[in-house]
């Protein structure tokens, strides 16, 4: 399976290495599905990494930021070029296009905009990409593991 996985879920990743969003993480770690990402998109992850406020919060070092984003490193990249504008939040429409140009078969999201905009879901469709959250994610991978071992 090919997933974007939007920064929110990555941050929340790091920040709770206990959390759903963590065995988003270690599924990527174990090979279970390709990650599809554009420099655009790692670059958003880096900044949003590197804000005082969570550095302080949550003592994210720049080890632990480093340590992400090197696991991140290996996904397939897709352009973006800023040619798609389909989200109420026009940050989220590189999220968007990553998926589409990468030939995404799913976008993983923890935010609204783009899990509940019916113009983003019917965007995402036609490409046949499907909006899932964490949890869906998950189970998807699991669903997808079972049936490989039958």
């Amino acid at each position: 399976m090919r997933a974007v996985i939007d920064t929110s879920v990555w941050v929340s990743a790091i920040l709770n290495p206990s959390g759903p969003p963590a065995s988003v993480l270690r599924a990527l770690q174990f090979g279970r599905f390709d990650l599809v990402a554009s420099g655009a998109l790692l670059e958003e992850l880096a900044a949003v990494l590197a804000r005082p406020r969570l550095v302080q919060r949550y003592n994210l070092t720049p080890a632990k930021a480093q340590a992400l984003l090197l696991v991140l490193q290996d996904a397939e990249l897709a352009e973006v070029t800023g040619s798609i504008q389909v989200c109420r939040d026009p940050d989220d429409d590189m999220v968007i296009e990553t998926a589409i140009n990468g030939h995404a078969d799913v976008l993983v999201s923890r935010d609204d905009d783009l899990k509940r905009s019916p113009e983003v879901t019917s965007t995402l469709l036609e490409h046949g990409i499907q909006v899932h959250t964490v949890q869906q994610f998950l189970d998807a991978l699991d669903e997808t593991a079972g049936h490989a071992n039958t």
